[in-house]
């Protein structure tokens, strides 16, 4: 037997340091293995400093649609079908490409979620991003 009856009154008070070498060994493989990446140049394109300032642009001029109690919609105060929506959406979205009008929609109380739903699916389908509710 390796431990006798002296040794069992004395606590085994040794280190073993195999797994701290090895530890320390995999991380100086890896330091030594990214750092010649690290150390590579990274051509990064960054914007230069002008002094010109741009123009503001005027947004163009809100789109009103009005759901009423009947179910009819009605663009800047003229009835149209619903079905004709997503084209005139998209018609604005190409004539202000860029600067896109303001879509500001007022509900009747009483009208249906239908309807409502069918104009917020045209003017998600023609990438109108500003969109208001209004009373």
């Amino acid at each position: 037997m390796a431990f006798s009856a002296a040794s069992t009154s004395k606590p085994l008070a040794e280190i073993n340091v195999t797994p701290l070498v090895d530890v320390m060994l995999v991380l100086l493989i890896i330091f030594i293995v990214t750092a010649p990446m690290v150390s590579l140049p990274i051509p990064v394109n960054l914007p230069q400093r002008t002094t010109t300032v741009a123009p503001p642009i005027e947004p163009p001029p809100p789109i009103e649609l009005r759901v009423d109690a009947s179910n009819q919609v009605s663009w800047n105060g003229q009835a149209v079908p619903v079905a004709s929506l997503q084209a005139r959406m998209q018609a604005q979205a190409q004539t202000h490409a860029g600067n896109l009008p303001e879509l500001r929609i007022a509900t009747d109380p009483n009208a249906e979620y239908e309807v409502m739903a069918k104009v917020l699916a045209a003017a998600n389908n023609a990438r109108l991003e500003r969109i208001a509710f209004v009373q």
